[in-house]
């Protein structure tokens, strides 16, 4: 169990922790417990970060579920045995509980790889969280060479998801998760994905600290279902790029507006201004050549 402590510019959180951890104490079945309770808050990058390191000095894998996502019961024989099936493979480097894909995941198997991470309910290994990079030190380099590119099958998704990096990176969200997609990329890692949601994330309210957007709304549509069981494996260990695309486009669909939408508008302001400038360029060059036809120059993209 892990929890943070209370902000001290807001009245009445303290006795909502107190009252939250309490809870813990009503633990009546066969199983030892093990708590990591904050004395003072950390925030949701350090404190959620902090806490899965420290349980995997308990563990070699684990289940994690935040206090506002509602598992389907059969989310846990499904993890469970997922965890077992690839504890060796690292190529896996988490087990998702979710499927955005608004019952479009269309497939034949229980579950798919993907690229793209959710962690509303999901679970890893400590070989896979070692790999965890909180300051995700190469970004710089990974953004400069554009070594993402590989995932994004339009410039709208480089441009989204560069937004989230460089606002990460820039400590402009105290967020955990981005960086831990940032890991997973950073290490070609997969995704093991459910071919059917089955979790509920019930933390849309509006003093939600990060899903309290119009367009994380959304997603709180999507109700927990239940895994059939025994669960159906694919028959190779590859990212589903169908899925992947669709996931992709319904993601930048949803946060078209808002500062990402500004960040991507601004991307492609500066892409057009390096065509007129690079088409300008070949047409001065063409005249001082005396040809009618312009030789294009390549400008290096900044």
């Amino acid at each position: 169990m892990i929890a943070d402590g209370a902000r001290p510019n807001k009245p009445g959180e303290a006795e909502k922790c107190a009252a939250t951890r309490a809870i813990i104490d009503e633990v009546d079945w066969d199983c030892e417990v093990h708590r990591n309770f904050a004395d003072n808050n950390m925030g949701i990058c350090h404190r959620i970060s902090s806490g899965i390191t420290w349980a995997f000095e308990f563990v070699d894998r684990a289940i994690i579920l935040e206090d506002d996502c509602i598992p389907d019961p059969s989310f846990f024989p499904y993890c469970a045995e997922l965890l077992n099936r690839y504890e060796d493979d690292d190529r896996v480097m988490m087990i998702s509980g979710n499927n955005h894909l608004f019952g479009h995941a269309e497939t034949k198997e229980s579950y798919y790889f993907s690229r793209y991470p959710h962690y509303w309910g999901w679970a890893t290994w400590r070989r896979a969280w070692e790999k965890y990079d909180l300051n995700m030190t190469q970004w710089p380099e990974i953004r400069d060479r554009k070594l993402f590119d590989q995932y994004f099958a339009k410039r709208s998704e480089r441009y989204y998801w560069e937004a989230i990096f460089h606002l990460v990176y820039g400590g402009k969200v105290d967020t955990w998760a981005w960086r831990w997609v940032y890991s997973i990329w950073a290490n070609s890692g997969l995704c093991a994905t459910p071919a059917r949601n089955l979790v509920h994330n019930i933390g849309f309210q509006a003093d939600a600290t990060h899903t309290h957007t119009k367009w994380d709304q959304v997603y709180s549509l999507l109700v927990a279902e239940e895994m059939s069981l025994p669960l159906t494996h694919p028959v190779t260990v590859l990212a589903s790029s169908d899925k992947d695309q669709l996931e992709a486009r319904l993601r930048v669909a949803y946060h078209s507006t808002g500062l990402l939408y500004v960040w991507n508008q601004f991307q492609l302001f500066k892409t057009l201004v390096r065509r007129t400038i690079r088409y300008t360029k070949s047409r001065l060059a063409a005249r001082h050549s005396g040809s009618d036809s312009p030789h294009l120059v390549d400008l290096p993209v900044q």
